[in-house]
């Protein structure tokens, strides 16, 4: 089988490779889409110390089951899949509290274990045991089905920024993930979703969602549109997908008293610390929460809100390529050409 394998830091190779076993407590996956994350990207460019190289890239996948284990239930050759694919152990802190996204042994597909971007990928025991492999409805393409894991992330978000329905949602980054913060929003919903985003070729992007208000910042005041919006207010929510430090210390001046901010996306190693007005967050009783990853069960919520339409995934999925076709794909993701590319067999 074709497969693409990250062996380094400027070393990715499209390789042949034997198709995977299977154990009998395991799921072999005939993979037909995979979508290209910018964490694939970044390891690409920048190395990646958390996977265990060499080791088949990509976590973004959605397959039919070609082979399922004899000790295996619940599973039927032909089903369409996706995963949580941060796998967890199930016995820790946090797993034993419901938070298997923050896993102290966490085993990500295409990090600890041979990921997605490959013609058939192995599902370990541990990820069908503790619930991560999710089960498609028939009328969701593979391509979009394959938007399911990043949606979770952001259904993660929502949940823990707490969206309510009549809030006013502001998105600080249009990109792919900015996007679907910005379309869960709605979906839960948001009366007004502000997004916010320095590139006007990602806003021109962003044109085709249904968001209310899009500001460039560095040519509109984002502040004081906020504030014209909400009455004077603020927002509810201000929800970080921008990789990058001033829109994470500024998030704080675009909400109301007792509003939150959600620091989704993650900074750079030797970037990542952050300069904040205690004084805003102290007397505006500010929250501050982080999101990361997500569970089975966003991931469930997220394979639902795909296949009743709420997200607008035939806009989000702006390249289909071939896995040969790798390079291509973070050629158009550097120049801000598309929104998520996925990759097919």
């Amino acid at each position: 089988m074709t497969g693409i394998v990250y062996y380094g830091p400027g070393d990715i190779r499209i390789e042949d490779l034997p198709v995977p076993k299977y154990s009998e407590k395991e799921l072999l996956v005939k993979v037909d889409a995979c979508a290209v994350c910018g964490t694939d990207l970044k390891s690409y460019r920048s190395g990646n110390p958390r996977i265990k190289a060499p080791n088949v890239m990509g976590h973004e996948f959605t397959g039919l089951v070609n082979n399922v284990g004899e000790n295996v239930t619940g599973f039927e050759t032909g089903d369409r899949v996706v995963m949580a694919t941060s796998v967890s152990c199930g016995k820790c802190y946090y797993c034993q509290k419901g938070w298997k996204n923050l896993c102290k042994n966490i085993a990500p597909m295409g990090y600890t274990f041979p990921g997605g971007m490959a013609e058939y990928v192995t599902i370990p025991d541990l990820a069908l045991k503790h619930g991560h492999v999710i089960k498609v409805p028939a009328n969701v393409s593979a391509e979009h089905a394959s938007l399911a894991e990043p949606l979770s992330c952001a259904i993660n978000a929502a949940a823990n920024a707490n969206v309510q329905s009549g809030d006013t949602v502001v998105v600080l980054g249009a990109g792919p993930m900015g996007l679907m913060n910005a379309a869960v929003a709605k979906a839960l919903g948001a009366e007004m979703v502000i997004l916010s985003e320095i590139s006007d070729k990602r806003l021109g992007q962003a044109k085709l969602f249904n968001i209310d208000i899009l500001v460039n910042p560095e040519t509109e005041d984002l502040q004081k549109i906020v504030l014209d919006s909400t009455n004077g207010y603020g927002a509810d929510i201000a929800i970080v997908a921008a990789p990058a430090a001033y829109p994470q210390e500024s998030a704080i001046n675009l909400v109301r008293k007792k509003g939150t901010v959600c620091l989704f996306a993650s900074l750079p190693v030797g970037k990542e610390i952050l300069s904040i007005n205690s004084r805003i967050v102290h007397y505006g009783e500010i929250s501050i929460v982080g999101s990361s990853d997500s569970t089975p069960e966003h991931v469930e919520k997220a394979v639902n809100m795909i296949s009743d339409g709420k997200l607008p995934a035939d806009k989000l999925v702006t390249h289909t390529m071939k896995f040969e076709d790798i390079f291509k794909a973070f050629d158009l993701m550097e120049k801000g050409e598309s929104l998520r590319v996925v990759l097919k067999p």
